[in-house]
């Protein structure tokens, strides 16, 4: 019986394999849900990877109770500030008010409006959601100066959202108020390589050495008819800088580089020295040094990274 054959039978999911249009993702906050009330996400940035000596503590585990070594991202999480409050009425904005108290590199950033900024006794229309946009306070760590903004949900009901955004309007807020332990998700952009070949975009397998037209190429386009190449055939273009997620990484601590210092003394590759809080997530995360991450609760928590339990020892 022959071989069967054909194009490349590659994930679909990611179309069209083209450049993120945004370097900081955004997240789809109708879908997630947290216990309690707070932001649903954080603005984070990708320091580097390590490998970590835990403790595992958790249950039934095979090494419960031992010293175990783990790979895990470092991400540096500097205080966010609420930017804008933006009122929703069937998924749409009906109002946004302005905070007055904003950094001078928020202006540098964002043309402000010249009319009086609204409150938000202000607001008549009737609207069933609130969100808020906010702004990362970079300039405190040695990456850059001009802040990433992002549009962040709320969990908990409007009422309660609006006690939040209230209370929360002039305060800056750290990573410890929005997580402490479990599990989250990550939206980030991948490295990008640029355009590449067929073979190394899809993993195509190398032809045999006495191809007439190289190896380094797909074989057959497909039949005659229909007459056009196909959209899913393999061919060279975009690689990398794409939008993706990982799903349910374990956290396995959160700090201050105050209370507890993981610098090495030259600072880590490509990064320099983390000043301000730090979370440590289990496994890798896409995208280089320095680049933004959008850190929220999971869409889908599974049982197997929940009851997972980790304390972490030491940093090499």
């Amino acid at each position: 019986m022959s071989k069967k054959s054909g194009p490349r039978h590659g994930s679909l999911q990611f179309y069209p394999r083209v450049r993120a249009k945004k370097i900081l993702p955004r997240g789809k906050w109708n879908s997630l849900f947290n216990e309690g009330v707070g932001l649903l996400g954080f603005i984070g940035y990708k320091v580097g990877m390590k490998s970590a000596f835990v403790k595992d503590n958790t249950p039934n585990s095979l090494t419960k109770g031992q010293r175990i070594v783990l790979p895990v991202t470092i991400i540096e999480c500097p205080t966010i500030k609420i930017f804008s409050i933006r009122f929703y009425k069937d998924n749409k904005v009906v109002g946004e008010v302005l905070n007055e108290n904003i950094d001078k590199e928020m202006k540098k950033k964002i043309k402000l409006p010249k009319q009086k900024n609204k409150k938000i006794e202000e607001i008549k229309e009737k609207y069933d959601d609130i969100k808020v946009i906010v702004y990362s306070q970079v300039k405190k760590t040695g990456i850059k100066k001009k802040p990433d903004i992002t549009e962040i949900g709320l969990s908990g009901s409007v009422s309660e959202k609006l006690d939040f955004v209230e209370n929360n309007l002039s305060k800056e807020i750290s990573i410890k108020d929005v997580f402490n332990e479990g599990i989250v998700d990550i939206r980030a952009v991948t490295k990008g390589k640029g355009t590449q070949g067929p073979t190394k975009r899809f993993g195509l397998s190398l032809k045999s050495h006495k191809s007439e037209k190289g190896v380094r190429g797909p074989g057959s386009g497909g039949s005659w008819h229909p007459a056009r190449v196909e959209f899913m055939q393999p061919m060279a273009g975009q690689m990398g800088f794409f939008t993706r997620v990982v799903y349910n990484n374990k956290i396995i601590d959160i700090n201050d580089i105050k209370e507890k210092d993981i610098n090495p003394s030259q600072g880590f590759k490509y990064f320099g020295k983390i000043k301000t809080d730090y979370i440590i997530v289990h496994g890798s995360i896409q995208g280089p040094a320095k680049r933004q991450l959008l850190i929220t609760v999971p869409l889908r928590a599974t049982k197997n990274q929940t009851k997972k339990s980790y304390e972490l020892l030491e940093i090499r």
